[in-house]
């Protein structure tokens, strides 16, 4: 491997309603990760960090806080799972992306299908740089909010994880008074809260091209990226509904 690279780059992605916003992907290819950041139609901040020495993705939301009832100013959010393979371009080619025209506002080409998780673990904080070094940054503002999924923990558990940083929490199966937070009638009560983001654009994949040498050889090499659209809703535990004020029916 050459030597390691750092980059940024900034994108203007098109949201849903029609909006602009600019995204900030970032690569380290030393710490063989990548970021991405970009803000929603709503306000909130949405962080994507992909780490892919420890396999791990972190979902991070800084959500506006609803001053006249009673919320902080912001509330932040970590959702910890699994990276699999092919989800997103390796940092070593993210820290190689240039664009031609910056002005470009740009849509993804491949829409990819929402996925719903339902987030039954608890993840602790002060243990949590064990599972990848990258969650103390992220999630310090999350401190009491990282969620993570059981199917997840146990991949994490045959590799080696303590396994005293998690806590199973109270699941509606097993608590079946435990409503939606949307549908709960009062706002100090338990429920399960909804929560979704949307990563609007994102290097999903790498395109190959295909040459022929002289001799009539072929050989493929790197030519560009493919970019994708994909949308997540987290499903977890709060303690009470006043967490959770944005998932209500309206």
């Amino acid at each position: 491997p050459g030597p390691a690279a750092r980059a940024e780059l900034r994108v203007r992605v098109r949201l849903p309603g029609g909006q602009v916003t600019e995204e900030s992907l970032q690569a380290d290819s030393g710490a063989d990760c990548v970021s991405l950041e970009l803000r929603a139609a709503d306000g909130a901040l949405v962080t994507l960090t992909a780490d892919f020495r420890q396999e791990v993705k972190i979902f991070r939301a800084l959500i506006l806080g609803e001053l006249e009832r009673g919320q902080s100013q912001f509330q932040a959010l970590c959702f910890v799972t699994r990276l699999h393979r092919n989800e997103i371009i390796p940092s070593e080619s993210m820290a190689k992306l240039r664009q031609k025209n910056p002005r470009t506002v740009r849509q993804a080409e491949e829409v990819r299908g929402l996925e719903h998780l339902s987030m039954d673990v608890a993840v602790n904080f002060s243990k949590g740089a064990q599972l990848s070094s990258h969650l103390h940054n992220v999630c310090a503002e999350a401190k009491e909010a990282i969620y993570t999924r059981e199917e997840d923990v146990k991949f994490w558990l045959e590799k080696g994880v303590d396994g005293s940083m998690f806590e199973v929490l109270p699941q509606p199966v097993a608590v079946p008074e435990l409503p939606r937070c949307r549908r709960c009638p009062g706002r100090w009560r338990p429920c399960v809260c909804s929560y979704s983001l949307s990563l609007e654009w994102y290097p999903c994949m790498l395109k190959y091209c295909k040459s022929r040498d002289a001799a009539g050889r072929v050989s493929s090499y790197k030519c560009g990226i493919r970019s994708c659209q994909k949308g997540y809703t987290f499903d977890y535990y709060v303690p009470q509904k006043q967490l959770c004020l944005w998932d209500e029916e309206t």
